[in-house]
């Protein structure tokens, strides 16, 4: 800045007027506004300086001359340029739109006014970032051109350069323990085998801080209260290519706990939070210990509606310096604070009153973290949302009031539409349907499905109401028609049936995770046999096997009306819906042919899962399933139509769908080889490592895994040849994924069957529409 006067400026004058010279972009009222001076003003010399330093403080010029003219003020300026244009090259690891968010916030963008001090700054704040990241040959290189009317361009050219290899890691000063030992949970390594695939070579300023806080805390975890990091050096080579880290420690001594207390306003009585502190009297002390105490000592209280309570646990040294301490616990409960509103945001589909009937939290009463808690976790296990999110922000100017707010994020549910494709062992399929577990957002189940295939026509409808009565009794009903044609003889079965049925169901919830189910239904069934059908279909149906050959007709048959009865009890504690990460489900299920029945038969099944957390993204998932069927009362074997089937997605990947266990029995006049009856008893497991899909930020529309399966059908009425043995189980083991789009869960699997025996139909890759794993 330059301030010009001539000698007669030395003495005061009254402005007569203020002209301004200069200016281009700016307009000469922007200068008045912030120029502290107008007509009529007496100024001096130091009234003029000081008004040219407010001018020069708004950033827009880089040189202020103030003049006087007889008794006019003269404000001469020159405009800093404009910012037309910013480029970025050369930029890898960081984005360009974070790079632009930043030069935005630091006052560099264009249309802004340009100032080189701020590009100055930057650069060197954008090596620095790049340095944080172990590139330190990063080069930024700004690059300022002159444009017509007062502008600039600014193109910023970056070499990022390679991110330093760490060469080695050394802790100094430990005694009780190896390097290997301290070393091992870190995040950054040494370089090793498989370095260029995890990437865990390379040195990051943020990583190394994470783990020098796991050094803390793996000593103080153990004993070592006073332990710290006296000073950390990281030193690189000349060439900048590789990077050595020394951590230099005091270990100090090891103390164990002599005391424990409870102290504060507790609220809540002290026995029950005592047996929620996990330390104790002669137990090494551990810092990992007293703040988990800490969270379920909070939790404790949330309970109890003290939503903001604090609880500090605070070690002191024993004054007997005998290498122990006391531990006191400072609770601090607060003020009970109670829920004024529940609210609901992203159910753009789903209706308000689908969500707020699974709330446990009610409006009026007092906060109950677990009741939030319960509640976001019933909301999860709908299926209808990719995730939930929950949060309790304070009513303001209220100390005592929260509101909650549940946010989902909602994702197909199902699917409606017609629909051409091909389905393994069926041929082409043609049908329209519509099935939705969230029918037009009332949390009610649809379906209705009318397909058409090379050998089946059939059509049916279910219709599920959760919530039939606002107590959680649940109602549902379905119908069906199918009818099979087998005329052809390349056709997949030696048998068919017309089916005509349907049941009504209702289920009882005996708590917020177990559920009672009770149905009635009928069903009409027609059995025919082909010329391939086995003995144990012409038994049933009654008809001369020479007959059915030599003349060749398809026209003998077999009908039986039959009333099942079903029951059913169901525990989950899964955590979500679908693609769920932890927690378990089981169910046992009785169906059972009532009196007045054609057929006196009972089904039985087992079915159960459980997933175990190994670390944050990756889990092992058990699964398992018994099945039984046998008549009872006057009849000795029950019908094959009711048979259990093996083989295919949800059952032993790598094998063709039902395609395992018993065969049938054949004589001199049965055509081609034997195939799969199906059998009484299924006996099922698989153990699935899932992991996160690689490459793919939001993974929760995606399941992949390894797997491995086993299991197979067997016939305890033909125990010599397809009686329960271990050795007879089948395995597979492959990788599989699963992905839910617009039209349904889409599923993929690749396998290799490892004891497969001769006759067996396996089948490396398969796929399925409509079935989540």
């Amino acid at each position: 800045m330059a301030f010009f006067a001539n000698a007669a400026m030395a003495d005061s004058f009254v402005i007569k007027d203020i002209r301004v010279e200069g200016l281009q972009r700016i307009s000469a009222g922007a200068v008045f506004n912030v120029l502290p001076l107008q007509v009529g003003d007496e100024v001096n010399e130091n009234i003029l300086a000081r008004s040219a330093r407010i001018l020069f403080k708004t950033g827009n010029f880089q040189d202020i001359s103030l003049a006087r003219d007889g008794d006019i003020l003269v404000v001469q300026v020159s405009e800093r340029p404009s910012i037309a244009s910013i480029e970025l090259d050369g930029n890898k690891s960081i984005e360009t739109e974070n790079l632009m968010q930043g030069l935005s916030q630091a006052g560099l963008s264009e249309g802004s006014v340009f100032q080189r001090v701020t590009l100055d700054r930057l650069k060197v704040e954008l090596e620095r970032q790049y340095i944080a990241q172990g590139r330190y040959g990063a080069r930024v290189e700004p690059e300022v051109k002159p444009l017509p009317r007062n502008r600039v361009a600014i193109n910023i050219k970056i070499k990022e350069g390679d991110v330093a290899t760490i060469s080695k890691v050394d802790i100094v000063g430990n005694t009780v323990f190896t390097d290997e030992e301290l070393v091992e949970n870190f995040e950054l390594k040494e370089s090793h085998m498989f370095s260029f695939f995890k990437g865990d070579d390379k040195y990051s300023r943020e990583k190394l801080s994470g783990d020098l806080e796991k050094l803390s805390s793996f000593y103080q975890d153990r004993g070592y209260v006073n332990f710290r990091v006296e000073s950390t050096q990281v030193s690189v080579t000349p060439d900048k290519s590789e990077v050595y880290i020394t951590a230099n420690i005091s270990e100090g001594e090891r103390f164990t706990v002599n005391e424990v207390k409870l102290t504060g306003d507790l609220k809540v009585p002290e026995a029950d939070l005592r047996r929620l502190i996990l330390l104790r009297s002669g137990q090494t002390f551990s810092r990992s210990l007293v703040t988990t105490s800490n969270e379920l000592i909070s939790k404790r209280l949330g309970n109890e509606g003290y939503t903001f309570a604090n609880v500090n646990g605070v070690p002191s040294l024993s004054p007997a310096g005998d290498n122990t301490v006391d531990v006191t616990f400072y609770v601090d409960a607060g003020t009970r604070v109670y829920v004024r509103r529940i609210n609901f945001l992203g159910n753009t589909k789903t209706r308000d009153e689908v969500l707020r009937r699974e709330m446990r939290q009610m409006e009026g009463s007092w906060a109950s973290g677990q009741l939030i808690e319960n509640s976001k976790v019933r909301l999860e296990r709908l299926g209808f949302f990719k995730g939930v999110t929950v949060e309790t922000p304070r009513v303001p100017g209220e100390d005592d009031q929260v509101d909650v707010t549940y946010s989902v994020e909602e994702q197909p549910s199902g699917s409606i539409g017609a629909s051409v494709g091909y389905q393994q062992g069926t041929g082409f399929v043609f049908g329209a349907n519509l099935s939705q577990t969230n029918f037009l957002g009332t949390g009610n189940r649809v379906t209705i499905a009318a397909n058409r295939s090379d050998i089946r026509d059939s059509i049916s409808f279910s219709f599920l109401d959760p919530y039939y009565t606002i107590d959680g009794v649940s109602r549902g009903y379905s119908l069906f028609y199918q009818k099979t044609d087998i005329s052809e003889d390349d056709v997949i079965s030696n048998w068919a049936s017309d089916r005509l049925g349907g049941n009504l169901t209702f289920g009882y919830p005996t708590s917020d995770i177990s559920r009672l189910s009770f149905g009635i239904g009928f069903e009409s069934v027609t059995v025919y046999g082909s010329r391939r059908s086995p003995l144990q279909v012409w038994e049933l149906v009654g008809y001369d096997l020479y007959e059915a050959n030599i003349n060749g007709a398809f026209t003998q048959s077999e009908d039986f009306l039959n009333f099942p009865l079903t029951g059913s009890w169901s525990i989950s504690t899964l955590n979500r819906g679908v693609f769920a990460t932890r927690g378990s489900s089981h169910t046992v299920s009785l169906q059972i042919t009532s009196p007045g029945s054609d057929l006196e038969y009972f089904k039985s099944s087992l079915q159960s899962q459980k997933y175990f957390p190994i670390t944050q993204d990756w889990v092992l998932r058990l699964r398992s399933e018994l099945g039984y069927l046998d008549a009872y009362g006057d009849d000795d074997k029950p019908p094959f139509y009711e048979h259990y089937y093996a083989g295919g997605f949800g059952s032993i990947r790598g094998y063709e769908d039902r395609s395992l266990g018993p065969r049938e029995i054949q004589s001199a006049y049965d055509f081609g080889d034997p195939r799969a009856i199906g059998g009484n008893f299924l006996a099922e497991a698989s153990a699935e490592f899932i992991f996160p899909m690689p490459f793919v930020k939001d993974s929760r529309s995606f399941r992949t895994l390894f797997f491995i399966d086993a299991g197979n059908v067997f016939d305890t009425h033909r125990k010599d040849e397809y009686g329960f043995e271990l050795s007879e189980m089948r395995m597979s083991a492959g990788i599989a994924l699963s992905w839910i789009t617009g039209i349904g869960p889409l599923s993929f699997s690749l396998s290799k069957a490892f004891n497969d025996q001769p006759g067996d139909d396996v089948q490396s890759f398969q796929f399925s529409l409509g079935q989540p794993f």
